[in-house]
């Protein structure tokens, strides 16, 4: 038996990145998976978002480890869609008993005045509080809810130095997280539901990997590449490195899901490699 056998798991931006891994390491581990992405693109976007040819492939990747999967295309912005989708999924598995509010964007454009911070924290904040309202509920005791913060939410001073408004919302949906986490955990505890955040350092997902986060780490280039800013990321964090994976996160996404964890909710999880030591001493 796995470590989540027989649970139903929805994961919002599933189509790749920390999504698509952990669809598939709960799947390794026994859940069935109720699985989101928007696939389309969002205008202060200027890497591209996942396709629906990455939600397919995520649909290939869980089905190989013998686990079913519901797969579709849905914004989080819109709640109604992601209804949509936990109507279907209970009709399909008769339940939901983990969440994983994982969808995220960092958009570096503004093609309208702030545009970047209306879109970011549309998706990062107001997303993360569409997943949970609409699985709520359909969740009984055990269930455990998980949504993806970042580092740069727990940090001083990133909603005044992350440049672009879309870089300073992501900053701040991510800080608004953290208290998210910690007040609605104390409301779902008696009802044995469980709320914990994840806050993840640099992962090695589109979200990292733009010319964008680039030049924010090597601004004494015009154009650097994948290369010259991993030279200046492990400037991030205390451990020598430039990035976690995403199966990295997945793993402790997996321990929250199951059982091992029953007890630990209205947690902020730093899973940052240091991150936060280095930056609270100064260095």
């Amino acid at each position: 038996m796995g470590r989540v056998d027989g649970k139903v798991v929805f994961i919002t931006g599933a189509a790749r990145g920390q999504g698509r891994s952990h669809a598939i390491r709960l799947a390794e581990e026994g859940a069935n998976i109720v699985a989101v992405d928007i696939c389309a693109p969002i205008a202060s976007m200027r890497y591209p978002l996942a396709t629906p040819e990455d939600l397919q492939q995520t649909v290939k990747e869980v089905e190989a480890t013998g686990r079913k999967i519901i797969a579709r295309q849905a914004d989080v912005r819109d709640r109604s869609q992601l209804k949509a989708t936990i109507d279907e999924a209970l009709s399909n598995f008769g339940r939901v008993d983990v969440v994983v509010a994982n969808a995220g964007i960092c958009p570096m454009e503004d093609p309208s005045l702030c545009e970047g911070f209306v879109d970011v924290t549309d998706v990062d904040l107001i997303g993360v509080m569409n997943t949970v309202a609409v699985s709520l509920p359909h969740l009984q005791s055990g269930a455990s809810i998980i949504v993806t913060g970042s580092t740069a939410g727990m940090m001083e001073g990133t909603t005044e130095n992350l440049g672009a408004s879309g870089g300073v919302g992501y900053a701040w949906a991510k800080q608004v997280i953290v208290r998210y986490v910690e007040v609605l955990a104390l409301q779902l505890a008696p009802h044995m539901v469980r709320l914990n955040a994840i806050h993840p350092t640099n992962c090695d997902t589109h979200l990292l990997q733009n010319d964008d986060i680039y030049r924010a780490f090597r601004p004494d280039l015009d154009n650097p590449t994948k290369e010259d800013a991993k030279l200046a990321f492990p400037a991030m964090q205390a451990m020598p490195i430039p990035w976690i994976d995403p199966v990295d996160v997945s793993h402790l996404v997996t321990f929250l899901a199951s059982d091992e964890s029953r007890y630990m909710t209205g947690l902020n999880i730093r899973l940052d490699a240091g991150a936060m030591l280095k930056t609270s001493h100064g260095i």
